[in-house]
């Protein structure tokens, strides 16, 4: 794995010495482009420098165990354990950063939440992991917005969709898909019996307007008014904007700007976002199993995680992991899951069990 590192190296010096250069300075495009290059190659050429570091202390430590000096040699072997894991750790660590990338993880997400099983429990359902995202959202200074819901009457959603922008939003959500299920007495039980309720997750990585092309003739724009809850109009003018893709029979809609040429734009985005999705699943059932991580598929049908509240405990299924914090992590604290499912996700490529992350 580390064969080529000593030309990454080279190249890393090579642009180090075009970056002072007159020509490149006076360039703003090709000094950016060199910049960046530069800085995306700086962790793992430093790594490499700090495992070549170790592998040399290492060879010292080694060379000391043959001294004819007892005193030496009796030091040399106090220190040859620490040095060979030090080597270990430093190759580790460049081992990860030589993992191919997820060319997603740095794209903004869109994320729907659809109730499921278990009626108007399962609309409030859907409102608490909503809230429960927006709230994390918040904590890592991501920009959500919501794009388009459809309430219950008696509370929460039928359906949510809405946009996280920010630095690795889809790194962080990726692995969120899948089906979601509560257990909870619900507040109109009388009995005190805990009702299961479900509600779908789906997270998709935005995409960029040169990756989908949406020919005008494929598309059905309509407006309309923009409701809320009981068919209350929140304004009079027709803002509301529903775009139906004749291909594949996709329906999207966005309100939540009173200018319909920004829900027109959003709903765009939204439309874009999903046909890069039907592509990226389309590509992925082309490879081989063995590209499917083992925290899943991200398949909306697959059961990812349990929310008992009568015993304060989150399970997610895929990792066999429970945490008793239930009431912290609604209120959004759910990094701790997110860092073990990464590092599972991460072990597994490792190990060969797969090599690329699901969403």
């Amino acid at each position: 794995m580390f064969e080529n590192l000593q030309k990454t190296e080279e190249h890393y010096l090579e642009l180090e010495s075009r970056l002072s250069a007159p020509e490149v300075l006076s360039d703003p495009a090709v000094c950016t482009r060199l910049m960046k290059e530069y800085s995306d190659m700086t962790p793992t050429v430093e790594a490499y420098r700090a495992w070549k570091d170790a592998g040399k202390n290492l060879e010292q430590v080694i060379q000391m165990q043959s001294d004819p000096d007892p005193d030496i040699r009796a030091l040399a072997d106090e220190e040859y354990k620490e040095a060979r894991a030090l080597q270990d750790r430093k190759a580790e660590e460049l081992r990860l950063l030589l993992l191919p990338k997820d060319p997603n993880d740095g794209r903004n997400v869109m994320v729907e939440i659809r109730a499921g099983v278990g009626g108007d429990e399962a609309a409030l359902f859907a409102s608490d992991l909503f809230r429960m995202y927006s709230l994390y959202a918040d904590a890592r200074h991501f920009k959500l917005s919501v794009l388009s819901f459809t309430e219950q009457e008696l509370g929460g959603y039928k359906e949510i969709v809405f946009m996280v922008e920010g630095a690795q939003a889809y790194s962080r959500l990726k692995y969120e898909g899948g089906v979601h299920r509560v257990q909870r007495v619900p507040e109109t039980e009388s009995q005190g019996r805990i009702h299961t309720s479900t509600a779908t997750v789906a997270v998709m990585p935005e995409a960029e307007e040169v990756e989908v092309e949406i020919r005008p003739e494929d598309i059905v724009l309509e407006t309309c008014k923009s409701s809320g809850a009981g068919g209350q109009h929140i304004n009079k003018t027709e803002s509301a904007v529903r775009i139906t893709h004749k291909p594949t029979g996709i329906v999207v809609w966005c309100q939540e700007e009173r200018s319909q040429f920004k829900n027109r734009d959003k709903a765009m985005k939204m439309l874009r976002t999903k046909l890069y999705e039907i592509s990226r699943n389309e590509q992925n059932e082309k490879e081989t199993a063995a590209r499917r991580s083992m925290v899943g598929s991200g398949d909306r049908s697959e059961k990812i995680r349990t929310y008992n509240f009568p015993q304060n405990r989150v399970t997610d299924h895929r990792i066999n992991l429970s945490l008793y914090h239930l009431d912290t992590f609604i209120n959004g604290h759910i990094d701790e899951m997110v860092d073990a499912l990464t590092a599972a996700e991460t072990a597994a490529r490792l190990s060969g069990g797969g090599t690329e992350s699901n969403g």
